[in-house]
């Protein structure tokens, strides 16, 4: 076969491979401007650089194709629109809660379970090595903690640590730590994913070790309802954060057909708004903690039916709800 004709047809075959790795993805770009359906501005912004992107490579190798024409109708359409929608409105608080943290989350689904997964292995490591060596939680929670904890055990009240200040400050100071945390969960993937998963690796063996800790003392169901009651929230919004972390540092690693930085950029972009909606759920742990953990007289039905609603929230908001969000036009459509 001559040379020039080798060519052609190795062009040919990257370009069908282009057209069939993101088709699915213009057509849901097209979805948004034929139907009219819901569109956030940032949603626009991410799809015009997203087909810019695509009609440069288009450009580049396939100049004459017919794929650089409809590229370059679909930029022109979505530039339109942006422009068309771009005062922004009050009801964009609104659709940030219940349309862009879900289609966020469905679209780090991957990363969220990765991060669930990192984190409950982490756990298991450290109630493991808590159990097998009863001093290790002093290597983890400190000798002063163990040493006040021990001291409540004696005296009775081995829930006593969360009654040790006022609710009011104690409520602003674990809020604001809570919200570090996971900042610096987010902030750590620009490490690459290896950082936000060391800060699921401390925070998942610290918890494993501190229950068991409680295990070995035989308070297993006395601590699980205190540490759980505002636990539910506390370690699934830290999770979550893991899961922004490791969209930004995966952004960084698996840069996929886009450059690195671009690639770096968008998964930024997603893990800040995956950060910012754990926020309130920080807040509600934090009150809980604040307010609720320490009135260990509370009836334990209460206390379990509010570990239950924490758990339904969390499972809907950040898991069911991005489901049916992503669904809900092919129902329409059915």
């Amino acid at each position: 076969m001559p040379r020039n004709k080798v060519k052609l047809f190795i062009y040919s075959v990257k370009e069908v491979t282009f057209i069939r790795h993101n088709l699915d993805k213009w057509r849901r770009y097209e979805k948004v401007l034929e139907e009219e359906v819901f569109s956030t501005p940032d949603d626009l912004a991410d799809a015009y650089i997203d087909v810019t992107s695509d009609l440069a490579f288009s450009q580049t190798h396939y100049p004459q194709s017919r794929i650089t024409l409809y590229l370059n109708n679909l930029g022109m359409s979505i530039h339109n629109k942006i422009y068309r929608n771009k005062r922004e409105r009050w009801t964009r608080i609104y659709t940030f809660w219940t349309q862009e943290v879900p289609a966020t989350m469905w679209d780090a689904r991957r990363e969220l379970r990765w991060s669930f997964l990192i984190f409950l292995v982490c756990g298991i490591i450290g109630a493991v090595s808590q159990w097998l060596d009863p001093d290790f939680s002093r290597l983890i929670l400190g000798d002063e903690y163990v040493d006040m904890t021990l001291e409540n055990i004696e005296n009775g009240s081995p829930m006593a640590v969360y009654d040790g200040s006022p609710e009011g400050p104690m409520f602003v100071n674990i809020t604001i730590n809570n919200i570090r945390v996971s900042f610096i969960a987010f902030v750590m993937g620009v490490f690459t994913s290896i950082g936000t998963g060391f800060v699921l690796l401390r925070n998942g063996v610290m918890l494993g070790a501190f229950q068991t800790f409680f295990v070995q003392h035989g308070l297993f169901y006395e601590s699980a309802l205190a540490i759980w009651l505002h636990g539910t929230l506390e370690i699934s919004a830290i999770i979550i954060a893991g899961a922004a972390g490791l969209a930004m540092g995966n952004g960084w690693l698996f840069p996929g057909t886009y450059s690195r930085i671009y690639s770096f950029r968008r998964g930024a972009k997603r893990g800040m708004k995956i950060v910012v909606g754990t926020v309130p759920v920080f807040c509600m742990a934090g009150f809980i903690e604040s307010f609720l953990t320490r009135h260990v007289e509370l009836p334990n039905i209460y206390r379990l039916g509010i570990i239950i609603l924490s758990a339904a929230f969390i499972v809907y908001y950040f898991i069911i709800l991005p489901y049916l969000r992503n669904y809900e036009p092919e129902k329409t459509k059915n």
